[in-house]
């Protein structure tokens, strides 16, 4: 019997710790090669863990909703015979085979930089809490951590913020990217016919999200209608003629929408943008690169339709299909899910009248649309029925006016009202 230890890999660029969302194997398990191991949630995507070899499992390490450190002992395997060499980018080494009862322990990828020098120990700090330091312009090796084995928590982040923190170093920071934390909740007290239910998984990402959003953001929203009727008709005459020709596209509203808001985001690229909060600058993006936010049974997702202006109607409408399903089955991959520029949140036909969204850091605009429905409206001084439909725009006002807001949701009426308009918009 030979003994085999294998660490949670590098789960991509910059992120060194994930939730372990929910364990594949258990103990006595036999496993084959490429085996999903285990699920773990980062800060930006659900990824699953493949073993490196085939073996029975001994032991595993750390309990579903832990969290666990990149190169951290995740499982240890029972491998028979003599170990095989190690499978290319499993995070794990191989070598001969170990004496009886010796464990075989994976080598972490990216111990070592490009020097083959081994870099110096990194301060233990959850996803989140980097993030918060970098966009304020702290350094988190200058802040003393109150945490486990010297972990800096949010808790020393906001308290060195705010200057309250005894003996910490912190790097001085813009005043304007100082806002003051809320102070910590009390416990809510819980009764004998009451149920709790541990903040996990995506929710509890999406929870920290958007906390993040707003807290760090002042939010104000705009909302104006829309006459979808020509929308409507245009839809069905070319849903038609797809299906005549025996094109199984559907096309829904989303492209539309889509091509309305990169054409009005083309005349304001403002909102086509991100907030550097430690720098204070507005990144003005030269792609178009479009999040969809979609319901799954884990949460809100929003996926990213790249390089959307370049797209026609169907092929948008075939990428936020694929999207849609990918991430209803958690396959979506780490460049689905970041590098976004503008987001659009839809509802469907259970979209209400209006909501105002928060906005997906760190873009700085957000689109919601809500459900289509035929009601009475004036139009040339008669009441008549039309397809109407609500838009509410969510801005961050440290960087977008509302007249900039107001004349911005105008045009992407503007092009729905006439959709024919969006082919000659296309580039």
């Amino acid at each position: 019997m030979a003994l085999f230890e294998f660490k949670l890999p590098d789960l991509g660029e910059g992120v060194m710790e994930g939730e372990l969302v929910k364990w594949h194997v258990k103990e006595g398990d036999s496993i084959k090669e490429d085996d999903v191991i285990a699920e773990v949630m980062t800060d930006k995507a659900t990824v699953t863990v493949p073993s490196p070899k085939a073996g029975r499992v001994l032991k595993t390490h750390g309990k579903e909703g832990e969290m666990a450190k990149v190169h951290q002992l995740l499982v240890t395997l029972d491998v028979e015979g003599a170990a095989p060499a190690q499978a290319e980018g499993h995070g794990a080494h191989g070598g001969p085979a170990a004496p009886a009862a010796t464990p075989e322990k994976s080598e972490p990828l990216a111990a070592k930089n490009g020097n083959g020098a081994v870099p110096a120990t990194k301060v233990l700090a959850t996803p989140l809490t980097r993030r918060m330091a970098r966009e304020h312009g702290l350094n988190l090796a200058e802040i003393s951590g109150s945490g486990p084995q010297g972990r800096v928590t949010k808790a020393d982040v906001v308290a060195a913020l705010e200057g309250k923190s005894s003996g910490n170093v912190v790097s001085e920071a813009p005043a304007q990217a100082r806002p003051s934390a809320p102070p910590p909740a009390p416990p809510v007290a819980a009764g004998r016919a009451d149920e709790r239910i541990p903040m996990r998984g995506l929710r509890k990402k999406i929870a920290e999200k958007m906390v993040r959003s707003k807290f760090t953001m002042p939010h104000f929203a705009f909302v104006e209608e829309v006459d979808g009727t020509d929308l409507v008709a245009l839809r069905k005459r070319l849903n038609q003629q797809l299906q005549a020709t025996g094109d199984e596209t559907k096309l829904t509203y989303l492209p539309f929408i889509v091509k309305a808001v990169i054409a009005a985001l083309k005349k304001y690229p403002h909102l086509n943008a991100n907030f550097d909060e430690g720098a204070q600058e507005l990144v003005v993006r030269g792609e178009y690169n479009i999040g969809i936010a979609a319901q799954t049974p884990d949460g809100l997702t929003v996926a990213v339709v790249r390089n959307a202006d370049r797209l026609t109607l169907r092929e948008l409408a075939q990428e936020i299909a694929r999207l849609g399903v990918a991430a209803r089955e958690r396959k979506l991959k780490m460049d689905e899910l970041t590098g976004g520029t503008f987001t659009i949140t839809s509802l469907g036909q259970s979209g209400g009248l209006f909501a105002t969204p928060i906005i997906n850091h760190p873009e700085v605009g957000i689109l919601g649309v809500h459900r289509l429905r035929k009601r009475p409206v004036v139009k040339d001084d008669e009441i008549v029925v039309r397809e109407m439909m609500n838009l509410s725009l969510s801005c961050d006002h440290r960087v977008i006016d509302g007249s900039v807001a107001a004349e911005f949701v105008y045009e992407v009426i503007k092009y729905l009202e006439n959709p024919d308009m969006l082919f000659l918009a296309m580039s």
